[in-house]
Formats: structure tokens, C-alpha cells, sequence
């Protein structure tokens, strides 16, 4: 484009050059005004970044990865590099779950694989990330067209599709087994999957998959009343599925689909879905990275600024046969990864040595006990310069009571005695 708009530019300079009609080399001057502004506005066009090939600690305004990496200076986390050898899979490109892939790419996600079969509505424009040129395309074209611009080092896979169809369902079951991006990967394809979606089907479609996979995933969901929400772990045989403690509605026989009114819709705000949505990825990164608490379940209640935890464990009388055999093979797993877990606890107390806090600090602070003090020669705070002395004494010195005799009192009440007998007489 610069190059086409370069050569029109020399081509009106030739043109007005052997123009000999003033008139008409003031045409030229305007065409070559507007010709100029288009080159300009070419050039103020969005850029991509190229390619980062690996993950650099180094702090200059180019590095797209400066303030991640400093997670692991400070200790936060081990090995930051190792996100870019994780896989992500996001069903439901809504409004968490849009952001949620948002975050991820910033974050530099190794790959993201992301499901919907929805388009893009300027009824979407009160959430965030989409934008109104792209209504009208569907919602893994859009996240794919905005999230490739963010981060190019992200491998994005888009699948336009329902998964609460038979086909839909196969195909998501075929691209979570898929292991070409981590062909020495135990399990599944993928590290981790995020629930994103709006209704009890598709997380069940989700909820099926996951413990016929064994494939650990999180569940997140926004209130109809867009005040509300949660984020829960699940991992197959060990915490509740979602068949094991089912919705009040749906366990009643309800079909969930018949609460929906026509003209009737949702409430949805952008700050609720963002909390949810950070909370997600915020678990999501301790999970795969391995560095603080991850909640098996954590709600959020915006009117009361609350949020509560719990943690449901399995139940043995659970409807969803995956999730039987998942409880079973925990169980029998269980005496050997707790003996592990419980060596490894031993193993990592033994050579554990203690060093002082902060021996290479920049500012030569150290930690000592008071007890440990002891400085030969130093004289206290309290002590005077040689010609002073105190008026008052001090506090913190221990003075003996003192000892008076008591024959002057007896001599002064045998002389009032006297005084008194005068004075009657």
C-alpha cells in the first residue's frame, strides 16, 4: 500500500513539473494535499507485533513479557516460561468467556482451543471485547480475528460449533484428545478446560466429556440478575461433578428451556462478568503454574462485596456413570498418593536449611534476634555527657523504699499529748 501511494506521489511531481497552466498545477497541489493525508492515515494503521521466540526477563518497553517474567524474579512463581507449554480449551465465547481467552493470550497461553456456535449481536456491545465492526460473524471468528492482533505467539483453534449435538459433541470429544500441539502429554490433549457457557445442557454436555476423559475442568456462571456469580474446580472422582448435586429445577424434572419467556432476557453487566472472568483465569494460572490456593469453589455477591467458599466432594449414588468409575479409581489410588505425598512432605523437611531473610538484599538488611544483640563498649541511649545530672529520676531505675526511723514521730505525739492536757487543765 505505502509503495503504490509512493509511486502516485512521484507520478502528480512528474505531472505537475511539465504542467505549464498555473491553474493546473494548483489541481495538482490539492491532489497531492489529499494524497498526502492518505499516506499518513496508511501509516497510523494498528501494527503487529512479530513473533517472540522465547520469554525474555529483560525490562525495556519492547518486551511484551517484561512484567509477567517478573512474577518468577519475585519469587510468585517457579518457571513463568512454562504457560507457553499449556493447552486452554474455552466453551462458550460469552461474556466470560470471551475475556477469559483475553486474559489467557496476554498472559502468553501456549494454545487455546475455543467453542461456540453463536454470532455476534449488537446486543453483545453492553459486554466486553467484542467490538460493533464484527457483528454479524460468529463469535470464534471474532475472538480469533481480535486475540491474534493481542498475541501471535498463541496457537488459537476455533471450532463454530453446538456441543449438545451428537456431532458437535463427537468433534469436541475428537479435538480435546488431539495431543499434536503436546504429543508426549499424558491424558488428553489439554491441560485444562473453562466452562463459560449460559445453560444447565451444555455444562452437562461439558460435565460428560470431562469424566469420560478424566480431564480435570472449571465451571464459572453469571446470575440472571447479573449480580451474582461463581467459579468451581472439578476434577473427576475427587470433587462433586455436576451430576452428583444437580439444580433444584432440574433435578425436579423441569426442563430448563421452558423457563425461558419470549422478549424476556437476562440481565448482564460487563463488571460482574469481568470479576467472574478474572477469578477464572486467576485459578486457572495457580493451577497450571502451580503457585497458591486454588478454591474448589469461590461465589461472588456484588450487593454484599461476599465471597464464599465450600468444597463438595462425590456422590457415590452419582447418576453419571464416568463419574462412578472416576470415584472408584480415586479410591484405589488414594492410599498410594497420599503415601507419596507424605514422603515427599519428609523428604522436602530434611533439606530445609535456615538462612537469614533477605541475605543478598541491595540494602544490607538483616534479620537478627534481639537476644543475640550484644555490643562490647556501647553505652546507652540514656547516659548523660560528663557535668550533667538528672532532676527527676529516671523510671526505669529500681529504688529501694526508703527507711526511716520512727523515734522523731514518737517524740512529736508525746509533745502534742502534752499540748492537749494544757489545754484542758
Amino acid at each position: 500500500m505505502e509503495v503504490e501511494l509512493k509511486e502516485m506521489q512521484d507520478d502528480l511531481e512528474s505531472l505537475k513539473q511539465s504542467l505549464t497552466d498555473a491553474s493546473l498545477r494548483g489541481s495538482v497541489d490539492k491532489l497531492q494535499l489529499h494524497l498526502e493525508r492518505l499516506t499518513n492515515l496508511s501509516k497510523s494503521g494498528p501494527v503487529r507485533r512479530s513473533k517472540v521466540k522465547d520469554m525474555s526477563a529483560e525490562v525495556v518497553d519492547s518486551n511484551p513479557y517484561s512484567r509477567l517474567m517478573a512474577l518468577q524474579r519475585m519469587g510468585i512463581v517457579e518457571n513463568y516460561e512454562r504457560i507457553r507449554e499449556f493447552s486452554v480449551a474455552i466453551v462458550g465465547i460469552g461474556g466470560v468467556g470471551s475475556v477469559a481467552a483475553e486474559m489467557l493470550t496476554r498472559c502468553g497461553i501456549g494454545r487455546l482451543l475455543l467453542y461456540d456456535y453463536d454470532k455476534v449481536e449488537l446486543a453483545n456491545m453492553n459486554r466486553l471485547f467484542f467490538r460493533p465492526e464484527q457483528v454479524g460473524m460468529t463469535k470464534t471468528d471474532a475472538a480469533v480475528q481480535t486475540l491474534v492482533d493481542i498475541n501471535p505467539d498463541v496457537v488459537l483453534e476455533s471450532y463454530t460449533l453446538n456441543i449438545t449435538t451428537v456431532q458437535g459433541f463427537e468433534t469436541f470429544m475428537s479435538s480435546l484428545r488431539n495431543k499434536s500441539f503436546s504429543p508426549a502429554k499424558a491424558g488428553s490433549g489439554v491441560d485444562l478446560v473453562l466452562s463459560c457457557v449460559d445453560n444447565y445442557e451444555a455444562r452437562m454436555a461439558v460435565n460428560q466429556a470431562c469424566n469420560e476423559l478424566n480431564q480435570i475442568w472449571m465451571e464459572s456462571g453469571v446470575s440472571e440478575d447479573a449480580v451474582s456469580g461463581h467459579i468451581q474446580l472439578l476434577i473427576p472422582g475427587e470433587i462433586a461433578c455436576f451430576a452428583c448435586a444437580p439444580p433444584l429445577v432440574v433435578a425436579s424434572g423441569i426442563d430448563e428451556r421452558t423457563l425461558k419467556r419470549e422478549g424476556v432476557c437476562a440481565a448482564s453487566l460487563p463488571t460482574t462478568m469481568g470479576v467472574v472472568a478474572g477469578l477464572l483465569v486467576q485459578n486457572t494460572l495457580k493451577f497450571l503454574l502451580k503457585f497458591g490456593h486454588v478454591s474448589p469453589y469461590l461465589g461472588y455477591n456484588s450487593l454484599k462485596d461476599y465471597f464464599p467458599t465450600m468444597e463438595m466432594r462425590p456422590n457415590p449414588q452419582c447418576s453419571n456413570v464416568a463419574c462412578l468409575e472416576r470415584q472408584k479409581e480415586y479410591i484405589i489410588a488414594k492410599p498410594a498418593r497420599d503415601a507419596a505425598a507424605k514422603a515427599k512432605m519428609e523428604a522436602e523437611a530434611l533439606t530445609v536449611e535456615e538462612i537469614p531473610l533477605h541475605a543478598d538484599n541491595e540494602w544490607n538488611i538483616s534479620v537478627v534476634d534481639d537476644v543475640e544483640i550484644e555490643i562490647v563498649g556501647a553505652t546507652s541511649s540514656d547516659t548523660l555527657p560528663e557535668g550533667l545530672v538528672r532532676e527527676l529520676p529516671n523510671a526505669d531505675e529500681q529504688h529501694p523504699p526508703p527507711t526511716e526511723s520512727t523515734a522523731p514521730f514518737l517524740d512529736d505525739l508525746e509533745d502534742l499529748k502534752r499540748q492537749l492536757e494544757a489545754l484542758n487543765s
